[in-house]
């Protein structure tokens, strides 16, 4: 009866504990294909990896970001940090350029934010609010093209200038503009100067989790190696736990911004195939009340493509234990940014005459205290701990003669 009940509290505040899925995708063969997931509904979007060669962050007048395709295997150089040196940029010096690479931790942090510039690429001018290019930036491609590049301007969208090398000198020159406004649901505007043509190679922010492709890391050392992996969207987080029963908790676990916290070393290859490390399951943290567990369980490589995972949305695990037989206990978000915790408590049937939650400083002090409700129900309640300042507290729940402690933080 206690476990059924802790079920229907569960679906009351939207958490869920569910049945075990199976997703299967496909990359394609050698990893032709980008494709975006979201868990929740299991939504795939697939782009042609070689679609788009240069990516603008589009999501604010305050936010600049430019990354390179390094999945098809462009490399970026810093050639010149004169805009004047345009028409002297010769590919017979690439040996005296400055190599440059995406961040595979930030996706905001990309090659031509590498430059040598204050902004990368460019500077900031205090006189029209403009950032300005001072970079010539030449990318080389897998196939030995050349192309010079130099992102011109930047305000309410990216205004840019390439051309392309073809043996003897720099052809079909082009100055184009990027408009922030244009795709107003994605992070990002793509660029293929391939084509010369604007392209979509993403879908709205909120439709993904993660995205299957290629790109480049830094195996240490200074050594850069493209791999094939999973990098995530920046509005979760994600923790990896090794669970060799195949059981995990949410609990507990350190959820990482970094969006290269799956990545690529989740499978092996043993010199035939590859391996996959089914033991290593990945927290994908939408918010502080909904958690997914994934697995993967098979990967083809670049014959076809395909991989293969499990997940399962976890989140009735979160923060939720029994205090005694009769009344249980959980918190969320911690931390807490702004001081408001959720406090969210079962009690199976009047377990005690009195049920409190106090709060405690570091120092024993208490600094808060409320009686909860005895009456049998699940309740879901909201404290108001802004007037606290900043660090660790410790949160008691009573009921009768038994107390849980837990620690809290307030950011």
């Amino acid at each position: 009866m206690k476990k059924l009940l802790h079920i229907a509290a569960f679906l009351a505040v939207g958490f869920s504990t569910t049945a075990q899925e199976t997703v299967e995708l496909s990359m394609g063969a050698n990893y032709e294909n980008e494709v975006y997931l979201k868990l929740a509904n299991e939504t795939q979007n697939t782009y042609a990896a070689n679609s788009w060669d240069i990516a603008f962050l589009r999501n604010s007048p305050q936010n600049i970001g430019i990354r390179v395709n390094d999945g098809i295997g462009i490399q970026v150089f810093e050639a010149a940090d004169d805009p004047a040196e345009w028409n002297n940029i010769n590919v017979a010096n690439e040996s005296s350029w400055t190599a440059l690479y995406n961040d595979d931790t930030n996706w905001d942090n990309g090659a031509f934010m590498q430059g040598s510039a204050s902004y990368g690429w460019g500077e900031y001018n205090p006189v029209t609010h403009h950032v300005e290019g001072t970079i010539i930036f030449v990318l080389k491609y897998a196939d030995g093209t050349y192309r010079k590049f130099i992102n011109e301007d930047f305000f309410g969208g990216y205004t840019f200038k390439f051309a392309t090398w073809d043996g003897n000198d720099w052809v079909n020159e082009k100055t184009v503009t990027v408009d922030n406004n244009d795709n107003p649901a994605n992070r990002y505007n793509y660029y293929s100067l391939q084509n010369d043509e604007t392209v979509i190679a993403e879908p709205a922010v909120g439709d993904w989790d993660m995205v299957f492709r290629k790109y480049v890391t830094d195996l240490g050392g200074g050594t850069y190696y493209n791999v094939t992996g999973v990098l995530h969207n920046p509005n979760v987080t994600v923790a990896q736990n090794e669970e060799l029963d195949g059981e995990g908790d949410p609990n507990g676990l350190s959820y990482s911004e970094d969006i290269n916290t799956i990545g690529y070393d989740w499978k092996s290859f043993d010199g035939s195939g590859y391996t996959v490390n089914s033991d290593m399951a990945y927290y994908v943290k939408y918010d502080e009340s909904t958690i997914y567990r994934l697995v993967f369980t098979e990967f083809d490589g670049a014959s076809t493509g395909n991989i293969e995972l499990d997940y399962q949305d976890v989140s009735g695990l979160l923060g939720f234990e029994d205090v005694t037989e009769d009344i249980s206990f959980g918190m969320y978000p911690n931390p807490t940014t702004n001081g408001q915790v959720s406090i969210v408590y079962d009690v199976a049937n009047t377990a005690s005459a009195k049920n409190t939650i106090e709060v405690f400083a570091i120092n024993g002090a208490k600094v808060y205290s409320e009686t909860m409700s005895s009456t049998s129900g699940f309740y879901n309640k909201t404290l108001d701990l802004s007037a606290l300042q900043s660090g660790v507290y410790m949160v008691n729940v009573t009921s009768g003669k038994n107390t849980i402690t837990k620690k809290l933080i307030l950011k």
